[in-house]
This record gives C-alpha cells, structure tokens and sequence, in this order.
C-alpha cells in the first residue's frame, strides 16, 4: 500500500484538524521506533496514520469499523490486527501481541497527552520539554482529561518499559518529526 493511498482514506474519514494531526504524530512516532528498532518504517508509520481512521464518523463504533473501511485499500490482516489492537480493553477485544502493536498502544494517548502539554509551553514545542515536565502533567488528572492514563500505564506495562522510559522516548519522537508533522499541517489547511 502506499502513503498516498493510506492519506486519502484517513481524509476521507477525518476532517478535523485534530484528528489529522494525531494520526500525522502517531505515524512519525511509529515510524520513529520501527528505526530504532530495524523494523520495516513504512509499515510501522502506515498502521499509525490510519490507527483511529474510523474514530472521527463513527466514535460509537472505533476499531469496530476500521475493518471495513481498511477493506477499501485492501489492508492486509496484520495491519487490520495492528490497528485493531490500540483499543484493546476500551473499543476493541484484539489484544496486542507484537511488539509494534504493544508500542502503538502505549503511544496512541501519550501522544495526545504530550501534545497537550507542548501547547501549554511558552515556545508551544515538544523540542524545549524534558520528563519531569510531562510527569507533573500526568498526575494532574484534570489536565488533558480524555488521555487515559491508565492506558498509558498498561502500554508502558506491555512493553516492560519504566513510565519514565516509555515518557522519554515518546517524547523523543515527538521531537525528532515535529517540524515534519508542521511541515504537513500546513499542507492540509492550506487544502482545507
């Protein structure tokens, strides 16, 4: 499958910039492990920008409907497995088993916790934001509210990483392709 073809069906079924943004950050996160780890980025990157594809039309129906809007670009098994998998306990009964799926897991609401938290900085950046920061964040429950932290707990679990650990290399990521993720955001509101 390629990008392009994986973008268009994520815009097919997401409009809002938020939600575009997320799967533009969870792809370059994934993409971001799958290096250091010497797996196959591509595939990595793809399954995290298509991730939450059927969240924005069909909140009620997440990872219940990515199958068969996946079908569309004929998804294979694997990544529909993948993709599934992020919402095990919550949407969905797919449990994550590889190592990349268990990552997807841990990162898909940290994402969305760090960004939160990189907007409330004076330079609004991931690239200025160290560990104790975020963990300060994080305790405060009334902060970012719909990032479930103990999502983030289990993925860290999954993973046999420390929080800090799994803290800082997300953190990491999100550092290393934010200008990439800008780069892109202007490129949809400017087609919005």
């Amino acid at each position: 499958m390629e990008r392009k073809e994986a973008l268009d069906l994520l815009k097919k079924y997401n409009q809002e910039e938020f939600h575009i943004r997320h799967a533009l950050t969870v792809e370059e996160v994934m993409k971001y492990f799958a290096k250091q780890k010497k797996e196959p980025e591509e595939f990595w990157g793809l399954v995290g920008l298509l991730h939450d594809i059927d969240f924005e039309k069909y909140p009620e129906k997440h990872c219940q409907k990515a199958p068969e809007l996946l079908k569309e670009i004929n998804a294979s098994e694997e990544m529909i497995h993948a993709i599934c998998s992020h919402g095990y306990g919550i949407c969905s009964e797919i449990k994550p088993e590889k190592e990349m799926e268990k990552i997807l897991f841990a990162v898909d609401e940290l994402t969305g916790l760090i960004w939160a938290a990189a907007k409330m900085r004076p330079s609004k950046s991931t690239k200025d934001m160290e560990v104790s920061s975020l963990k300060k964040k994080f305790k405060d429950k009334k902060f970012a509210a719909g990032c479930s932290r103990e999502t983030i707990k289990q993925g860290a679990k999954q993973l046999d990483w420390e929080l800090n650990e799994l803290f800082e290399k997300t953190i990491l990521a999100m550092r290393h392709s934010e200008d990439t993720i800008e780069e892109q955001m202007k490129n949809f509101n400017n087609k919005a």
